[in-house]
């Protein structure tokens, strides 16, 4: 198995950020297997999702209503407002992701896209872990 670790730069917001071209950069001359996509933070996710078309906003709202900013609703309490449910976060969007890869490359759909998903706004910086299982 290959394993290799790059940094992202997620910012002080919420956001969701393509990681697809970066992963298929590494995959690149590395024939086929699964891809074991991993974010060691308690506070992101990954998402395979349709990204350009607006879907990118639209799962940063859905979870906006699901998981609000609002203190009061949340035990865990420290850092931002609404910190308690950037820790709930990878309950609803996993912090891993496998996928299949052909040729060098993930195989997705067509409009498919890997995600990482941050709405921890105290953390900025995000570590991704990429590991190869060839077949």
């Amino acid at each position: 198995m290959e394993t290799t670790t790059f940094e992202l730069r997620t910012g002080d917001r919420f956001g969701v950020h393509d990681l697809t071209g970066r992963i298929n950069d590494w995959l690149r001359d590395r024939g086929d297997g699964l891809c074991h996509v991993f974010l060691p933070h308690a506070t992101a996710g990954l998402a395979l999702i349709e990204t350009g078309a607006g879907s990118e906003q639209d799962l940063q709202t859905a979870l906006e209503r699901v998981l609000p900013r609002d203190d009061d609703l949340w035990q865990h309490r420290h850092g931002s407002a609404g910190h308690g449910g950037d820790h709930v976060l990878p309950a609803f969007v996993a912090p891993f992701l496998v996928l299949a890869v052909e040729g060098g490359a993930l195989v997705l759909g067509t409009w498919q896209s890997v995600v990482l998903v941050d709405s921890n706004v105290d953390n900025v910086t995000r570590t991704v872990r990429l590991s190869l299982l060839r077949g």
